[in-house]
């Protein structure tokens, strides 16, 4: 059993779903995991501690000291006892306290001291949820590695219908378990992954950049931490969002910020993965103002090369470590990419080609081959870019 033994918080917040956390308790005591639940005093007001008490074979933490003696509640040392805590139901106060630090009641600073994987399950109606404070809430959840637990649809508090209901404890239970299942064979492996387009600035308003997502780096950065690794992420300017706490995040806008990023980390890491799509060149001069338009006239751009940034990893590279690069390229694919791992002493390379449908920049899939130092070829039909994450790592990890 997958949460036999596990230490689990379970963090009750104010809403009527408060109701389905006697469940989700009941349920992980059946797993073999011990839950220590700590609740809101909204939360009270729902549920009673006597019940989540009996259920969960431990006293409720609610206040920051007890009311008989005065002893104190550590949030540090539930922290530090923790392999997981999930917040179930988090309502939208709940939530707007985590994204923002304000530490004004036993949940909040429980979860500030955390060291184990976090996970919400939203609950509140459907316009609260949908409004755009919450949402961006969430996001700035995510970005710090909190796991979000999609609330479902029906019917809510308010008789309305609509997306807010916390998701059922049987669900939340399958993705707890899940997390604790996924192959954890990077454990203590430090990985550094870059991703993203670099932006090399023109003027303050104009750049020379690409059409890179990131997306890929991105799903790499979550396969190497489910892993179990600790993984850097140095990325150019993206959207995208993270949902891992075992990923550092480092955004930089220009090659030579990647570079020098990279160059600090490498040594201390036992692999890098070069996902990024890095500007090959930069402008000689940048405009300190806009660039206006004379009719009549062209502009014309002196470009000068960039940092390589696989090349200068390559060459302080040590024989234990691994170093991956990518390639995406529109023509004479491997011959090109074999020259490129080459020249820049990379173990492996990742091929990738626009003439491939539904591959490249911007897709949420992506069709690959592999090739190694070695002599080896490995190559993948079109599927999602997680999957082809998936695929990657379970290639150049193989012996591990």
């Amino acid at each position: 059993m997958s949460l036999q033994g596990k230490h689990i918080v379970l963090g009750i917040s104010g809403s009527i779903a408060a109701y389905k956390s006697a469940m989700l308790t009941r349920l992980l005591i059946r797993k073999g995991a011990e839950v220590q639940i700590v609740i809101t005093p909204a939360g009270k007001q729902f549920i009673t501690p006597v019940t989540l008490s009996a259920l969960s074979g431990k006293p409720v933490i609610s206040e920051f000291f007890a009311s008989g003696d005065g002893s104190w509640h550590s949030h540090v040392e539930l922290g530090l006892w923790a392999d997981m805590m999930v917040v179930a139901p988090a309502t939208a106060s709940t939530l707007g306290k985590m994204a923002h630090g304000i530490a004004d009641n036993m949940l909040i600073t429980t979860y500030l001291s955390m060291k184990a994987p976090v996970f919400v399950a939203p609950a509140m109606d459907l316009d609260m949820f949908r409004h755009v404070t919450t949402q961006r809430n969430l996001e700035i959840l995510q970005r710090d590695g909190v796991q979000i637990i999609d609330p479902t649809e029906g019917e809510l508090a308010s008789h309305l219908e609509g997306k807010g209901r916390m998701e059922e404890p049987e669900k939340i239970v399958a993705i707890l378990e899940e997390c604790f299942a996924t192959k954890k064979e990077l454990a203590g492996k430090k990985i550094l992954i870059t991703a993203g387009p670099t932006y090399e600035r023109i003027d303050p308003v104009r750049f020379i950049g690409n059409f890179s997502s990131g997306k890929m780096g991105f799903a790499l950065a979550e396969e190497c931490a489910q892993r179990g690794a600790e993984v850097l992420l140095i990325t150019g300017p993206t959207a995208m969002s993270l949902s891992h706490s075992a990923i550092r995040r480092i955004d930089v806008e220009s090659a030579d910020e990647m570079h020098d990023a990279a160059l600090k980390a490498f040594p201390e890491m036992d692999a890098a993965i070069l996902s990024a799509a890095v500007a090959d060149y930069r402008p000689v001069q940048r405009a300190e103002r806009k660039i206006k338009r004379k009719e009549g006239e062209g502009l014309t751009l002196t470009l000068t090369p960039n940092p390589d940034i696989a090349a200068a990893l390559g060459s302080i590279k040590r024989e234990e470590q691994l170093l991956v690069g990518f390639a995406l390229e529109t023509d004479n694919e491997e011959s090109n990419a074999l020259g490129k791992m080459e020249k820049k002493q990379l173990d492996h390379i990742v091929v990738n080609s626009l003439r491939d449908e539904g591959a490249g920049f911007g897709h949420d899939t992506n069709k690959i081959t592999i090739l190694s130092r070695s002599g080896g070829k490995r190559a993948f039909e079109l599927q999602t870019k997680k999957a082809t994450a998936k695929d990657i790592i379970d290639t150049l990890f193989a012996s591990t």
